[in-house]
């Protein structure tokens, strides 16, 4: 930088480029510590993307999961596919994927209510979805028994390219994205990635265990 003080540009371009999830805005303020705020701030980054845009980059910074975030273009994604060795699939399956679309328009909801709404029980995909972190529990209904409510995370936001609740499309559209295969395909290869994760942190608590034992 030659000794001379980055811009709030750089900085916020430096801010979002380290981190693995969605910045939001709040953050964004607080580690930059002010000096600018959260209309400045879309000002900023609608001006990081105008100069990618002009110099031929591959990526932008999208708003996404009430952040913000870098991702590629998406005429990249064929190109970028074939990093990702063909391998066996776990698949979410669509009853899994139509709970989490009844969660995503009727929350916070609960068991019964997704078992009256589905004619089925809705256990198994409850449980797969909280596995994968796309919901997770909002509290308790003011209701005899105080059954706990369910709603989406900012993982099912990241995922589905939301920037939030109120960005998602309507049911006749999410239930096409249900019955997409590349959506399947995609949820199935972030499913992959989070075994893969908890895989290794277990491999390395285990060897962090065994040393302990040695000593």
């Amino acid at each position: 930088m030659n000794g001379r003080e980055p811009t709030i540009e750089q900085k916020v371009e430096a801010v979002i480029f380290a981190s693995e999830e969605a910045v939001t805005a709040r953050l964004l303020l607080q580690v930059l510590d002010g000096g600018f705020d959260a209309g400045q701030l879309d000002a900023i980054v609608d001006k990081l993307n105008a100069g990618y845009e002009a110099s031929g980059r591959s990526f932008r910074i999208v708003r996404i999961a009430e952040g913000y975030r870098f991702m590629t273009e998406p005429s990249f994604a064929p190109l970028l596919s074939k990093m990702v060795a063909p391998r066996v699939r776990r698949k979410l399956s669509q009853s899994v994927l139509e709970v989490l679309a009844v969660i995503a328009y009727r929350q916070p909801v609960s068991r019964s209510e997704l078992l009256r709404i589905r004619g089925v029980s809705p256990d198994y995909a409850i449980s797969r979805l909280l596995e994968r972190g796309l919901i997770d529990v909002r509290g308790r209904a003011r209701t005899v028994g105080k059954p706990l409510l369910y709603g989406t995370t900012v993982e099912f936001l990241d995922l589905f390219g939301l920037h939030s609740l109120q960005d998602l499309p309507k049911l006749r559209e999410i239930k096409e994205l249900v019955e997409d295969e590349e959506v399947r395909e995609y949820l199935t290869s972030v499913n992959e990635r989070s075994d893969q994760d908890s895989e290794n942190k277990d491999e390395q608590n285990g060897t962090a265990g065994g040393v302990g034992t040695d000593q």
